[in-house]
């Protein structure tokens, strides 16, 4: 049985490694229901600020 356990390590570990990968892709963005519902101004012109740095770079126009 010790090689059925050496095969299903790595793809236990693989699968381990891509799920968390997962959850880290969101990023920033988990926090998103903790600042909407916070009632401070303050709070939401950070976050503004915040998204807006974390946007990917606009295309340029073609043509």
């Amino acid at each position: 049985m010790g090689w059925l356990h050496s095969l299903f390590s790595p793809l236990k570990k693989l699968w381990v490694r891509l799920h968390s990968a997962h959850k880290k892709s969101r990023g920033i963005y988990i926090l998103y229901d903790d600042v909407k519902s916070c009632p401070y101004e303050d709070v939401h012109v950070l976050w503004s600020i915040l998204v807006e740095s974390h946007k990917p770079p606009a295309l340029p126009p073609i043509g």
